[in-house]
């Protein structure tokens, strides 16, 4: 089942780790079978963000929803998918060792596993022990597990770093037909190119909200063509 409105709502969000305040009253939103990128650099709160949406972060205030339903609800399990930033996979099992185990974690029938293989092309290396294979195919296992489910809301952090510019761009293919799909998509990332394959982005420093605007409308505001730029002018504005 799809969500009419916004499929994430959060609303004056505040997260303290190690008694430093990271994300002083947060208020955003993520349109409903969107791409949208969570940008901005290392520190600014982004992964904190990504893991109070998942409901695996502990907050000080505000609320996080989820297609209507508190950020980290049980019913929520099977319908939000979480990548992590570091591989969360197994190296010394196969890629099918990996999502027969996932599956069975997720109470997802076997016929799914060949389903996310298609979707992610690693049809051909089923077979392969994951710690033989390449930075950007293990990235594309880690998101295989997410989509056993089918989820209708993915969340990604920081799927493309490290990964050269032809096996990003094949990423962001795969994130906007997953979207043309139905789900939602949330993907960070600290390289400002990438935002020009979103729909729409929230830009943080420092873990506040810079903007939530779609490419053209951040152009439009800044009168900067380049995305990085317009980043840059946001920041300067705000300082």
């Amino acid at each position: 089942m799809r969500t009419a409105g916004p499929a994430i709502r959060v609303d004056s969000l505040r997260v303290v780790r190690g008694g430093v305040t990271v994300l002083p009253e947060l208020t955003c939103s993520v349109a409903a079978g969107s791409v949208t990128g969570l940008l901005g650099p290392s520190g600014s709160g982004k992964s904190t963000l990504i893991r109070s949406i998942v409901g695996v972060q502990r907050v000080a205030g505000g609320t996080v929803e989820v297609l209507g339903r508190p950020a980290g609800a049980r019913e929520l399990r099977a319908r939000v998918g979480y990548m992590t930033q570091a591989p969360s996979v197994y190296g010394d099992l196969t890629v099918t060792e990996n999502l027969r185990f996932f599956a069975r974690v997720l109470d997802q029938p076997a016929t799914a596993i060949d389903r996310v293989l298609g979707e992610v092309a690693l049809d051909d290396l089923r077979d392969r022990i994951v710690n033989r294979l390449s930075g950007g195919q293990r990235a594309r296992v880690s998101l295989a597990t997410a989509l056993l489910p089918e989820p209708d809301v993915l969340v990604l952090d920081e799927p493309t770093v490290g990964l050269d510019p032809v096996l990003r761009r094949d990423l962001w293919d795969l994130f906007h037909r997953i979207a043309a799909g139905g789900a939602t998509m949330l993907v960070s990332s600290h390289v400002m190119d990438e935002a020009d394959r979103c729909n729409a982005l929230l830009l943080l420093r420092d873990g506040r909200l810079l903007a939530q605007a779609t490419p053209d409308e951040l152009r439009a505001r800044t009168g900067a063509q380049e995305l990085d730029e317009a980043f840059l002018r946001l920041v300067e504005t705000e300082s």
